[in-house]
């Protein structure tokens, strides 16, 4: 049998003010988070994290560069720190990374393979950019994957759908909250 870890990822405090569209996205979240814990899976959070300075930052990254000039995920800030709502718990691991996959740039592969993971479970916002990212770079490394359709978060809901709906299930599960916790719950 497969050992999971869900990952929450870029769910910090300035990126839940952008994204939040009024769904009950945080509660879905903190239920996914709950319901990981009762089921003894890991629970990984992984927050974009920028040094003073953006040493790690290329101008020819427009992404990066749009990043920093809207002063977001400089580490320290409190803007940058997780959001209260869904705060990792004792026994939780939380990991910065310096791009858009929360391999790049962070050690959570070597979390991953220190607690013998070979299956993630992945939340997050945005949609389109850290769990699209994340996605792409786990295929590659051949972990099994599950993305909780509404755990996840686009400020364009149209892009979010399309993903979920069409490219996601090429490669992943993509299930509901709720049929997840239901999948996972201790017998």
């Amino acid at each position: 049998m497969a050992k999971s870890a869900l990952l929450v990822m870029d769910v910090q405090r300035d990126v839940v003010a952008i994204a939040d569209d009024g769904s009950g996205y945080l509660p879905r979240l903190r239920r996914a988070i709950d319901g990981a814990r009762a089921a003894g899976i890991t629970v990984i959070y992984v927050v974009l994290g920028l040094r003073p300075g953006d040493p790690e930052v290329s101008p020819r990254n427009r992404v990066m560069t749009n990043v920093v000039r809207a002063g977001l995920f400089t580490e320290g800030a409190p803007g940058t720190e997780i959001h209260d709502d869904v705060a990792p718990q004792q026994g939780d691991v939380v990991v910065t990374k310096r791009r858009g996959s929360a391999f790049s740039g962070s050690d959570l592969d070597l979390v991953l393979r220190a607690r013998n993971i070979d299956s993630l479970v992945l939340t997050g916002i945005a949609t389109s950019a850290v769990v699209l990212s994340t996605l792409w770079h786990a295929i590659d490394l051949d972990f099994d994957l599950t993305v909780l359709a509404d755990a996840c978060l686009d400020t364009d809901p149209e892009v979010h759908r399309m993903l979920i709906e069409k490219l996601f299930p090429q490669w992943a599960d993509a299930v509901a909250v709720e049929d997840w916790i239901k999948a996972i719950a201790p017998r």
